[in-house]
């Protein structure tokens, strides 16, 4: 567990530090807003459309092989990005850098699921999830600080490497028991992908979380740039500082949001209220100073740990994601959440060049807001509750 974890934090590094160097690269390459965007774009098209293929390799042939075979092309990916002479070569290694993370991250969140039975989960799904705030901070400050000192080269070279030390540590030291033989893809395969293609609950958890993902994205990706346009005084460094306040505190949130998920409340209304507490906040971004962005950006990224510990545990405890399909069913919500909370974040980078970046604010937050109320027709998902097949109660943990 410790080991994914690790894995977890690395990975999430090599997701932020681009974020952190965007001017730095804008200006190396040449790059226009418009032309960033489509860097940050093309990262998030290779995560959304290869969730799918992700979760079928992860039925076929294991989680374990599939989740450590997508953080070394991650890795690879992040390595090469260092020596684009060009953006869309840039875009292209992104693009790369995206598959991997898809066939990493659902896969591992299913492996993570196996290793603990129900109720005792939430928790450690958070702490997992928390990983990724972990590493995201350090993607923005050490990205920023490589960034500054070394080149925006060094800042995503650097990752990629250490990525692919994890990579090898990870092979070496996650347990292989619960990969088990390869199904009958003519079979199993067809059984699971149409229960979970067909399950309402899974379509609407996605979509009613894109408008929140987008507006939680854009934060992390592009608020250095806000700050070195709208406030340039602040300094790059700072700015950065202040982004990773964001990922930083959702750390927390995760393990917190999780231990509460599992108390009995609906896990429908937990996700609604911890979103709309953070879209709400989104809102007041253009409009504070400084001084009063540290509160809202803390409170903000404590909400965005809880959203997103309880979003990946309800998948869990549907019984059209338990097994095979667990992996399957993260990987559907993913794949949606990053797909259409790609094209938000798109229009936000528009707005953001031609409008104005408060107009962009505004944005990102109504939009989170008005896809919330799609959560209720996600299947009540309570905690305390189990379904067909997995254990409620203390047991070992491998």
């Amino acid at each position: 567990m410790a080991t994914l974890v690790s894995a977890r934090i690395v990975y999430a590094y090599n997701w932020y530090n681009v974020g952190a160097v965007l001017p730095l690269i804008g200006a190396s390459l040449h790059a226009s807003t418009a032309a960033l965007g489509v860097v940050l774009g093309a990262f998030l098209v290779g995560v959304s459309i290869f969730q799918l293929p992700a979760g079928l390799a992860s039925a076929r042939y294991g989680p374990r092989r599939v989740s450590l075979a997508g953080i070394g092309v991650f890795g690879a990916a992040g390595l090469a990005s260092a020596f684009a002479p060009t953006w869309p070569t840039l875009a292209a290694l992104r693009f790369a850098g995206g598959i991997g993370a898809a066939f990493f991250f659902a896969p591992a969140l299913s492996l993570v699921a196996t290793y603990f039975p129900g109720s005792q989960r939430g928790p450690v799904i958070g702490l997992y999830n928390g990983g990724f705030s972990i590493g995201g901070a350090i993607g923005l400050l050490g990205g920023a600080s490589l960034g500054i000192v070394q080149g925006w080269p060094a800042a995503l070279g650097y990752g990629g490497i250490a990525l692919l030390a994890a990579t090898a540590v990870a092979w070496g030291v996650v347990p292989s028991r619960p990969d088990g033989p390869p199904v009958d893809p003519s079979l199993s395969l067809r059984r699971v992908g149409l229960a979970v293609v067909r399950s309402r609950s899974i379509w609407a958890l996605a979509l009613s979380i894109s408008g929140f993902w987008a507006a939680v994205f854009v934060i992390a990706q592009y608020f250095v740039d806000y700050a070195q346009t709208v406030h340039p005084s602040w300094g790059l460094g700072p700015a950065a500082l202040l982004a990773a306040v964001v990922v930083l505190a959702a750390f927390p949130g995760g393990p917190i949001g999780g231990w509460i998920a599992e108390r009995g409340r609906d896990r429908r209304l937990l996700v609604g209220l911890a979103g709309l507490a953070t879209s709400l906040l989104v809102f007041l971004i253009p409009f504070a100073s400084w001084a009063e962005l540290w509160p809202i950006l803390l409170a903000a990224g404590f909400f965005d740990g809880m959203t997103f510990a309880i979003l990946y545990l309800i998948p869990t405890y549907l019984v059209e994601t338990q097994g095979e399909g667990l992996a399957l069913g993260v990987g559907v919500v993913n794949s949606l959440q990053v797909l259409v909370g790609g094209v938000i974040a798109v229009i936000f980078g528009i707005i953001a060049g031609s409008v104005g970046y408060a107009e962009a604010w505004v944005f990102a937050g109504a939009v989170s807001v008005g896809m919330l109320p799609l959560l209720y027709f996600v299947k009540p998902n309570r905690g305390g509750t189990a379904v067909s097949g997995l254990p409620v109660g203390p047991g070992p943990a491998p």
